[in-house]
């Protein structure tokens, strides 16, 4: 007979259970709702001061321009992580707009949501859904032995969440799940643009933020704002007001080399005052995947760094401490966007890896 550890065992049930994962059918048992506030939320800045699956306070409204408050009401980032010994997992999630998907961004990313599962090698994907209508429902996963197991599940990335709850099978529990480590309890915020927002990932999990908070064992906070991560003083001051572990800088996408120029040092400057002592990375922008045959693509990006690159050396010659740099020709590789611009799934699997060690240094951890 072979046998497996728990873990194992448990995975690969989820995996063929995963398969044969449908929408929850008017005929289906009896199911036990517990809605998501009451678990452990992740991503949240500001969990009591912003409406709820919503991405900043609500004392910001008056401070940000209304392109950046309107993004701010999408989910991207938020996660919710429980614990179950459920043999099956609903859910139910209601959206703020009937825009679902977008032309070079499926449902699944745009308005859907994405399980995983912790085990002995790390996060595990479990299975994803895509959103058919503003109201959602979908059995997720069914047939697993009754153990407790310790999920994440991810939030759309490009909609508004209204109300979502989890389903179980009555007589098993769900919990919030358990507590981070004290030395991986803050989270690294990331600030900037459509990309770090997650387009056009295929899932809400793919986007490098998520990839990374999985990878870093540790809470995100994703504070991409599509065609809006434009370095402005106001979100400098409501970063500072989160006690992060790090700081992800990343908005050239967004800027070209004047305005570059003119507010990277004063942002940075900002931060650094409102945190003295929280790691900063600043990410220079992808090269567009088109740069080598489009000039006018290819000036941005050169613009852009030699703009962000001078920032940097004032900074570092004023005496700003604990700030990295990372080049932007390290964070794709060839067929890795779907325009040129937005990482596919293997974009941001390329992201990821060009910022992890980056991370990893300015955290003090080991490479894994």
């Amino acid at each position: 007979m072979i046998t497996m550890n728990m873990r194992t065992n448990a995975a690969a049930c989820i995996i063929m259970s995963a398969v044969a994962g449908t929408s929850l059918a008017a005929d289906e048992e009896e199911i036990a709702w517990t809605e998501g506030s009451a678990l452990a939320v992740e991503g949240a800045g500001w969990p009591s001061e912003s409406a709820p699956w919503t991405r900043l306070p609500d004392s910001a409204r008056d401070d940000v321009r209304d392109p950046v408050w309107n993004l701010s009401r999408h989910s991207a980032g938020l996660a919710i992580r429980f614990t179950t010994d459920s043999p099956s997992l609903d859910v139910e999630w209601a959206l703020t707009s009937d825009k679902l998907d977008m032309p070079h961004m499926p449902s699944t990313g745009v308005s859907g949501i994405d399980l995983y599962m912790r085990t002995d090698a790390g996060w595990r994907w479990v299975t994803a859904r895509g959103a058919s209508t503003k109201s959602n429902s979908a059995r997720l996963i069914k047939g697993l032995d009754p153990e407790a197991r310790e999920f994440m599940l991810f939030l759309p990335l490009y909609n508004g969440v209204d109300s979502i709850r989890i389903g179980i099978e009555p007589g098993h529990r769900i919990e919030p799940g358990p507590d981070r480590p004290e030395d991986r309890k803050l989270p690294v915020v990331f600030y900037g643009t459509s990309i770090t927002q997650g387009a056009c990932a295929s899932r809400s999990g793919s986007c490098h933020v998520a990839i990374l908070g999985r990878r870093l064992d540790r809470p995100t906070i994703n504070l991409g704002f599509s065609g809006n991560g434009r370095l402005e003083l106001e979100l400098a001051e409501l970063l500072g007001e989160i006690d992060a572990a790090a700081y992800v800088i990343d908005c050239l996408p967004n800027l070209n080399g004047k305005l570059t120029g003119e507010r990277a040092v004063p942002f940075i400057r900002r931060l650094r005052e409102l945190r003295p002592e929280t790691p900063i990375l600043l990410v220079e922008d992808r090269t567009y995947g088109d740069a080598w045959i489009n000039e006018g693509r290819a000036r941005t990006n050169a613009g852009n760094r030699a703009a962000l690159k001078a920032a940097f050396e004032t900074l570092s010659e004023d005496g700003v401490t604990k700030i990295e740099y990372l080049e932007g020709g390290t964070l794709l590789g060839e067929e890795a966007t779907v325009d040129g611009s937005h990482p596919t799934d293997l974009g941001f699997v390329h992201q990821a890896d060009a910022m992890e060690p980056a991370l990893r240094r300015l955290l003090v951890e080991p490479d894994a």
